[in-house]
């Protein structure tokens, strides 16, 4: 535990903030406006992860707490979610910008016994996440909020999405989808590396990375990663149906928010919205609504444009998400 505290005061200091509670304005003479809390969460499988709270100083927060997801590579206090998670707290919304065992390329998520155990995206299992966001939602729970919003920027929707399609948590009020790629995945598989990877997770040896010997590069991502990736199916690949029946998004029922930054068109534009929108309604089941926006002059990490998507999100809770919790109670 002192290991982790230690570790999570440098990430403060890297990241601008210290590690404990503080209180943010402007200027100095100004009244405060955010408090910042480091914290952590335990996994049901003994994993912790750091995350930083950020709540409105001079009100009590709004009811729904937003847990913000990172995406590839990157950590919670990478500094656009610090940005988005101030934002939303001057606007009455609290808000966790948390890790998941995938942060930064490669970690160490913790020993069991002598054991070492590796995370991030060299050597995580991605479909283990579920258990992280878990952690978190209880801790948020602890917290006194009763419920949540679970927003995934760019992998981290993966994250979110697999969450709430496997849990169908009652406590998750909505999901955002920032960024997150909604086209059914394709290209070529290369099976020579997956035979060995099967054969290295068989062997005990998951966190070796397999290597096909007529690739142009070698691979550093592990065995464990990319079979588990593998055995994601349509959770991964295709989790709208855009071109599979009964996909995953069937089993969500809360409302979404999904959003792209004009200036990424290399991940999504607003045809990719469109595109969600149509196919999530062609199905039977689904997500009591879908919301879509365009973020105006952001790129994918939301540089200079954080105010904007947090401004997005608070509107949707205000009103979207607080209507179909008005609506569900109603229905009891």
């Amino acid at each position: 535990m002192r290991a982790l505290i230690r570790c999570l005061a440098v990430a403060a200091v890297l990241s601008g903030f210290p590690a404990g509670p503080r209180t943010l304005s402007a200027q100095s003479s100004s009244p405060r406006a955010v408090t910042e809390e480091l914290v952590e969460a335990r996994a049901d499988d003994g994993i912790a992860n750091g995350g930083a709270m950020f709540t409105p100083a001079n009100r009590p927060p709004g009811p729904i707490a937003v847990i913000w997801v990172h995406g590839t590579g990157v950590n919670f206090y990478s500094p656009t979610y610090v940005t988005i998670a101030r934002e939303l707290a001057k606007r009455g919304v609290a808000t966790i910008t948390v890790n998941t065992r995938m942060h930064d390329l490669g970690n160490v998520e913790g020993f069991r016994g002598e054991t070492r155990i590796r995370g991030g995206s060299y050597w995580g299992v991605t479909s283990e996440q579920v258990r992280d966001l878990a952690g978190w939602i209880d801790f948020a729970q602890r917290r006194g909020f009763a419920r949540v919003v679970l927003a995934g920027h760019s992998a981290g929707t993966t994250a979110v999405q697999m969450y709430q399609a496997q849990r169908q948590d009652p406590r998750v009020a909505g999901l955002v989808l920032a960024s997150g790629r909604f086209r059914p995945g394709s290209g070529p598989v290369d099976s020579v590396r997956m035979k060995e990877a099967a054969r290295l997770v068989a062997d005990g040896r998951g966190e070796d990375a397999p290597q096909n010997p007529n690739a142009p590069r070698p691979s550093v991502t592990s065995a464990a990663t990319l079979l588990d990736l593998a055995n994601m199916g349509t959770m991964l690949t295709d989790f709208f149906g855009v071109q599979t029946p009964n996909p995953p998004v069937t089993r969500i029922r809360c409302p979404i928010l999904a959003w792209f930054g004009t200036k990424e068109t290399d991940i999504g534009t607003a045809a990719d919205l469109t595109l969600l929108e149509t196919t999530v309604k062609r199905h039977p089941t689904g997500p009591s609504s879908v919301t879509t926006a365009m973020i105006q002059n952001a790129g994918h990490m939301l540089g200079g444009e954080e105010a904007q998507a947090a401004q997005t999100l608070a509107t949707w809770m205000d009103g979207v998400v607080a209507k179909a919790l008005r609506d569900s109670s109603i229905a009891r």
